[in-house]
C-alpha cells in the first residue's frame, strides 16, 4: 500500500498570497488571501505587497496545516514561486516573501525546495483536471493571461518541471490591467474582474464585428483603454462597457488562437491565468478546437501549481 505524501506549495503574487498542499498527486487544500487595496487604486508598491505576504504568511500556514488529513512527518518537499518568468532577468521584490517562508520551512525539516516561476506554477495548476495529459517532451502552447501578463507559451514537460519559451502576447498593456483601469473608472474595487464578469451578463447588446489589433503571435490592447475610456465619456451603461471589454478580449485571444494554427497546426491550447475565469471570455474560445482550461478557482492566482510540480520534481527525482 502506497504511502501518503505531501507536498507544499508557496506562491507571493503581487496581489494574492497563497498556500497549497497536495497529497499524492492530488490538491487537498488551497488557501489564499488577497492583498488589501485602497479604494480607488490600481495596484500596490512592491514594498506594500511585501509587507502584506509577511503578515499573512503565519496566518495562512495555520490554516492550512490545521487540514486533519495532513501529517507533518509526511512532508516531503517544498515548491514556491521565485520570480514573474521562467526567463532571465525576471524579478520581483514581492515574491521574497514567498521563498523566505518556503527555505525556512524546507530547512527546518531537511526537505528538498524547488524554486520555479509564478507562471509555471500557473501552467501547472491550469492543467491539474483540464482534461489535457501531455507526455514528457509533447509540445503543447498556453496563454497566460493575468494582470500581469499576457503571454502565449510554448511549453512541455520535463523532468517533472514545465519548460517555457514565450512566443507571441501582448506588445504593450496587459488584458488584467485593461480590466482592472476600466473597473477603477466604473467605481469598481480593485481587482475588478469579479465584478465585471457579474456586470458584463446583464447586457444584451450584439456589438458585432470588433476590430482588434492583432499581427501574427502579437497583439496591442492599449487601444481597449481608449475604447472603453470613450464610452464611460458618452456614458454607457455599466454593463455593456463590461460586455464590450470581454468581447474585445475574446475577439483578440480568437485571433491569436487562428494564427497559432497557420504555424503550430493541431498543437493543443491551454488557457490559464485569472482573466481566463471570465464567463464571457470562457464561452467563446470554448467554440475553439483541442482548448483546455482551468477549473475557474485555479485559474486565478494560486500555489497549487507549485506544490502540483514539486511533487511530480520529487518523484522524478526518486
Amino acid at each position: 500500500m502506497q504511502k501518503d505524501l505531501f507536498f507544499l506549495g508557496v506562491d507571493t503574487s503581487n496581489y494574492t498570497t497563497s498556500l497549497s498542499l497536495v497529497k499524492n498527486g492530488e490538491i487537498i487544500k488551497n488557501t489564499r488571501r488577497l492583498l488589501p487595496v485602497a479604494e480607488n487604486e490600481r495596484g500596490l508598491r512592491q514594498s506594500d505587497a511585501l509587507f502584506h505576504h509577511t503578515k499573512a504568511l503565519p496566518e495562512l500556514c495555520r490554516e492550512l496545516f490545521d487540514e486533519k488529513e495532513y501529517s507533518p512527518e509526511k512532508l516531503c518537499a517544498v515548491g514556491v514561486s521565485a520570480k514573474p518568468r521562467d526567463a532571465q532577468g525576471s524579478y520581483m521584490p514581492c515574491f521574497l516573501a514567498g521563498v523566505s517562508f518556503a527555505q525556512a520551512v524546507a530547512s527546518s525539516m531537511n526537505l528538498p525546495l524547488y524554486e520555479l516561476s509564478h507562471q509555471q506554477g500557473h501552467i501547472a495548476a491550469a492543467l491539474y483536471e483540464s482534461g489535457l495529459c501531455p507526455r514528457d517532451g509533447e509540445d503543447f502552447i498556453s496563454f497566460h493571461v493575468s494582470g500581469g501578463t499576457t503571454d502565449i507559451i510554448l511549453c512541455r514537460k520535463q523532468d517533472g518541471c514545465i519548460v517555457c519559451d514565450r512566443i507571441g502576447g501582448t506588445s504593450d498593456l496587459n488584458a488584467g490591467q485593461a480590466i482592472d483601469r476600466t473597473g477603477v473608472l466604473l467605481g469598481l474595487q480593485f481587482p475588478c474582474g469579479k465584478a465585471l464578469d457579474e456586470l458584463s451578463a446583464s447586457s444584451s447588446i450584439d456589438f458585432g464585428k470588433i476590430k482588434v489589433s492583432v499581427a501574427g503571435l502579437t497583439c496591442s490592447l492599449s487601444g481597449l483603454e481608449n475604447k472603453t475610456r470613450d464610452l464611460i465619456a458618452k456614458g454607457t451603461q455599466k454593463e455593456d462597457i463590461a460586455a464590450f471589454l470581454f468581447e474585445y478580449l475574446s475577439c483578440v485571444l480568437t485571433k491569436l488562437c487562428h494564427n497559432i494554427r497557420e504555424e503550430y497546426k493541431d498543437v493543443p491550447l491551454l488557457f490559464a491565468g485569472g482573466v481566463m475565469s471570465n464567463t464571457r471570455i470562457r464561452q467563446n474560445l470554448l467554440k475553439l478546437p483541442n482548448v483546455y482550461f482551468a477549473r475557474r478557482e485555479l485559474s486565478s492566482d494560486n500555489a497549487c501549481g507549485c506544490a502540483l510540480i514539486a511533487c511530480e520534481k520529487y518523484n522524478t527525482e526518486k
